[in-house]
């Protein structure tokens, strides 16, 4: 049973995103361990007598974690770990307020206990950057009800609170101005028993119910549309419903896959096929390749297209290369999924020391 004596939760004190750097790096993820008052400004720790709470302070880059900032949480890890007063649990209560994307999500929504509120947004938009998700996104994404994930993780469609706790990515839903409170009872316990853990996050939980215009409310659709195996059979059985159905929705999804890189697309939609099939660990080993292999340009600029397009320029007219789901060939779509050679190592997790999960 893993020791502890106190929680250690990541707060989300603002909008957040992780699949930008702005660290200049080599192609491997080593973290850059330098450190200075800048640095720590931007992983800021609050703490109290039993508990540490990480905080999350790049606003104005939407808490896009860069490998500095990854450096310095995995330090506080560390030391909170071997602090002989704390203890420490990674993630066992995470609080997802705003927005929530990314490594965001990737270190949040593994938690035993996950809370969202009523200002909680949830995204995948990395198709439209020429990426795909990753951080675990392909396993967590791939084990939701049906074919969602396949919807979320192609298109970039966003939920909200409630719709995440619908759809399970969320244990726990209560107002935003409730958070004070919740992270004052969350900072006092002093035990992991499961039990105490939920009653007392139970206190101050809000009843919820789906919005009649929720995506969920198409669950039927989205799993007649989104369980072809191929982009394209995807794209014309969304056409065909929205012609016999005259469902704007099932427009609106076309738009957004038309909208999307056509080569982030065929790569995003077998890593969350295959994530259906493998274990976290072997989906953050795939993530790491697909990643690496995407941003080395040895296919497409996508990526770096993308990311102009989006967030320097904010012209929102990318230029895709290939430009088409007819240019993409299964040969590209394998390149991503590629082993590396001996100049670049796969990446490595410390599985062998890990505790059992309770």
């Amino acid at each position: 049973m893993q020791r502890i004596k106190s929680l250690l939760r990541i707060k989300h004190s603002f909008k957040q995103v992780a699949f930008v750097s702005h660290q200049q790096r080599s192609f491997s993820a080593l973290p850059d361990y330098s450190s200075n008052d800048y640095l720590q400004d931007q992983v800021l720790v609050e703490g109290r007598a039993k508990s540490r709470a990480a905080i999350l302070n790049r606003p104005s880059n939407l808490n896009a974690l860069n490998t500095s900032m990854v450096g310095r949480l995995k330090r506080l890890y560390e030391s909170w770990e071997e602090n002989p007063d704390i203890g420490f649990v990674l993630m066992k209560v995470a609080i997802l307020d705003g927005i929530t994307m990314g490594c965001g999500a990737g270190i949040s929504l593994q938690g035993m206990y996950r809370v969202v509120t009523d200002k909680t947004v949830f995204s995948n938009p990395e198709t439209q950057m020429g990426f795909h998700p990753d951080a675990g996104a392909s396993f967590y994404l791939s084990h939701l009800p049906g074919y969602l994930g396949e919807y979320l993780a192609l298109t970039g469609e966003k939920l909200n609170g409630v719709e995440m706790i619908a759809c399970g990515l969320a244990t726990h839903y209560t107002l935003n101005g409730r958070l004070p409170l919740v992270e004052e009872r969350v900072g006092k316990l002093i035990t992991d028993d499961p039990s105490i853990i939920e009653t007392s996050l139970a206190q101050y939980g809000d009843l919820v119910s789906l919005d009649r215009e929720s995506v969920l409310r198409k669950i039927e659709t989205i799993d007649k549309c989104f369980s072809h195996d191929t982009i394209e059979e995807i794209i014309d059985a969304l056409e065909n419903e929205a012609a016999s159905s005259y469902d704007v929705w099932c427009r609106k999804a076309v738009e957004k896959l038309k909208e999307a890189s056509p080569l982030s697309l065929k790569v995003t939609l077998q890593s969350i096929r295959e994530g259906r099939f493998q274990s976290l660990d072997q989906c953050l080993v795939r993530e790491y390749r697909i990643t690496l292999n995407g941003i080395s340009k040895k296919v497409s600029n996508d990526f770096c297209e993308g990311i102009r397009a989006r967030l320097v320029d904010k012209d929102f007219a990318p230029k895709w290369d290939p430009p088409s789901l007819a240019d993409v060939s299964k040969d590209m779509v394998d390149c991503y999924f590629s082993p590396f050679d001996e100049l670049e190592p796969e990446l490595q997790l410390p599985t062998a020391l890990r505790e059992p999960y309770i």
